[in-house]
């Protein structure tokens, strides 16, 4: 086995190569004046399994979705007997079904044209829904971070603390984290309308006065979600509040707006790198390629 590090995940490919010692091959990338992307593998991969090592996350989502595609086209061209993308931040999979008439399913396109350019399997982390990995054309799985996040709270002395999603839908991250923080777990209740995007929280049955509660999601985007439930745990009467996601896109100001909602701390993974990527996946993707091998 062989693993490829892409231009986006450099520094966790080569980290993950350590951990399982397993090969690392390096690659030439560029990009054109015009913009187009440039990828050449620079190792011999004839007859082996390769996995690419490759986020999708913005702000270059569409230029990394390609670089991924032609690795795995030159993969295949250079004599690798499967591919495996390995795809800490997978772009496009927010849309997953189509929630008004006339409009496509991203997730769906981007798997087909992945499959066409050679990846014979996927592994992803989080993916925000797992439903839409049975759409997939080739076997693919999404791994959890969650109790990575969670064990970086405990060591920070933090144990105990309430586990909080954000809404029903995600009591599934709550309770993962619950395993690690051995503290209570509970949702706020979370409705959303379709058309304006706008979301009403409520804490109907929430007890966290005197507590420290953790918030815990997938993605943070805008932010809108977390400072809305900051705002009502300090009403509440929590007396710390803290935020832990895996994929922290984190647009435009939300961090501060986050900040100024009463989070003393954001806390993500390094599947979308930045100044909250303090959980590195490179021991759960380790993990995963050693059970591969």
């Amino acid at each position: 086995m062989r693993i490829i590090s892409g231009p986006a995940s450099k520094a966790l490919a080569e980290a993950v190569s350590v951990q399982s010692d397993i090969p690392n091959v390096q690659i030439i990338s560029k990009i054109f004046p015009d913009g187009e992307v440039y990828v050449r593998l620079d190792g011999d991969i004839k007859g082996e399994k390769v996995s690419i090592i490759q986020t999708t996350c913005p702000p270059m989502q569409d230029n990394n979705l390609l670089q991924l595609a032609f690795l795995a086209d030159a993969a295949k061209r250079a004599g690798a007997i499967k591919v495996t993308a390995i795809v800490p931040y997978l772009a496009y999979a927010r849309q997953d079904k189509m929630f008004l008439a006339g409009e496509g399913i991203s997730v769906e396109t981007i798997m087909r044209m992945l499959k066409s350019a050679g990846i014979d399997e996927l592994l992803t982390v989080n993916i925000h829904s797992e439903h839409s990995l049975t759409q997939f054309p080739f076997p693919a799985k999404s791994i959890s971070a969650i109790p990575l996040i969670a064990d970086y709270f405990v060591k920070k002395g933090h144990k105990g603390a309430y586990a909080l999603a954000p809404d029903k839908g995600a009591m599934y991250i709550a309770q993962q984290a619950q395993t690690v923080l051995s503290g209570k777990a509970g949702h706020l209740t979370k409705t959303r309308d379709r058309y304006t995007g706008q979301i009403i929280q409520t804490a109907e049955g929430l007890n966290v006065e005197g507590q420290t509660v953790i918030i815990l999601d997938d993605i943070i985007s805008t932010g809108g979600t977390i400072v809305g439930a900051a705002k009502i745990l300090r009403e509440q009467g929590a007396s710390h509040v803290f935020c832990g996601c895996v994929h922290g896109l984190l647009i435009g100001d939300a961090k501060q707006r986050i900040l100024e909602a009463g989070v003393e701390e954001i806390v993500s993974t390094d599947s979308v790198p930045g100044v909250t990527s303090k959980v590195l996946l490179t021991p759960l993707i380790s993990q995963a390629l050693k059970g591969a091998v």
